[in-house]
C-alpha cells in the first residue's frame, strides 16, 4: 500500500506553523517532513523558530541554503532597504522578493521527487495578505502544474489557508492545537523578538489574534 506523505514548506512563520499542524492532521506526523529555506532573509530568526517548532511536533525538518537571492536587492526582506508599509510604484509592498514562492515550491517539489512525496503544503492565502502575486490561487493552480508536467511527477500543492483570513487562520490553529508551537512562530518583518509591531506583518497578526479574541502565544511567552 502506497503511504500518502507530504512535504511542508516551512518557516517558522504563524501560517506555515498552521500549516503544519493542519498536514499533521491530515496525513499523521509519520509521514510528515518539513523543509526550510536559508535564503538571506533579514528574519533568519524564523530558521531558530522552524528548529524549535519542527521539533515540539516531532516533525523531520531540513534546512536547505538559497544564497542566489543576494542578487535581489531591490526589496526589504533581501536587500538594504527599511521595511516600511507603503507601497511601491507597482503596487506591492517593499517586502515582496521575486520569484521567492515560485523558487520554494520547485525546489520543495525537487526534494518531494525525490523522497516519494506527491503532497507539499504552503501558508500562502489571498485573504488579508500583502498583495504578492505568487500568494494567489491561480498562481499555485498553474505552478502545481507546470511542476507535475516538467517532472512527469504528480505532485499537489495544498493551501489550507488560502481563503481564510487572519481570524479564520487563528481559529484553525487553535482548532488544530497548535497555539503552544505558535508562541516560537515568527512574523515580524524586521526579524525582531519581541516583535516591532509596527511592520504590516506584526499588525495583520495582531489583528486576527484579536478578532479571534485570542491571546496571542508569543506575547504570552515575551512577557
Amino acid at each position: 500500500m502506497t503511504i500518502n506523505k507530504a512535504l511542508v514548506v516551512f518557516s517558522g512563520g504563524q501560517d506555515s506553523t498552521t500549516c503544519l499542524y493542519w498536514a499533521i492532521k491530515q496525513f499523521g506526523g509519520d509521514n510528515i517532513k518539513a523543509l526550510s529555506f536559508d535564503y538571506g532573509q533579514r528574519h533568519a530568526i524564523e530558521l531558530e523558530s522552524a528548529k524549535k517548532i519542527a521539533q515540539m511536533a516531532g516533525i523531520v525538518h531540513q534546512i536547505i541554503p538559497i544564497n542566489t537571492f543576494d542578487a535581489i536587492q531591490n526589496n526589504a526582506l533581501t536587500g538594504d532597504i527599511d521595511v516600511n508599509n507603503s507601497l511601491q510604484e507597482n503596487g506591492l509592498p517593499n517586502t515582496f522578493v521575486p520569484g521567492r514562492n515560485l523558487i520554494f515550491l520547485t525546489f520543495a517539489a525537487a526534494i518531494a521527487y525525490q523522497d516519494k512525496i506527491t503532497n507539499l503544503v504552503t501558508g500562502v492565502a489571498q485573504t488579508d495578505y500583502s498583495g504578492y502575486p505568487d500568494c494567489r490561487e491561480e498562481t499555485i493552480q498553474s505552478l502545481s502544474k507546470t511542476i507535475s508536467l516538467g517532472m512527469e511527477y504528480p505532485v499537489t500543492i495544498h493551501t489550507p489557508l488560502m481563503h481564510l483570513n487572519k481570524q479564520q487562520t487563528v481559529e484553525l490553529a487553535k482548532e488544530l492545537g497548535a497555539l503552544d508551537a505558535l508562541a516560537y512562530s515568527h512574523t515580524c518583518y524586521n526579524g525582531q523578538f519581541p516583535p516591532c509591531g509596527q511592520c504590516a506583518a506584526c499588525i495583520l497578526r495582531e489583528k486576527g489574534f484579536q478578532a479571534a479574541g485570542v491571546i496571542d502565544p508569543l506575547l504570552l511567552r515575551q512577557s
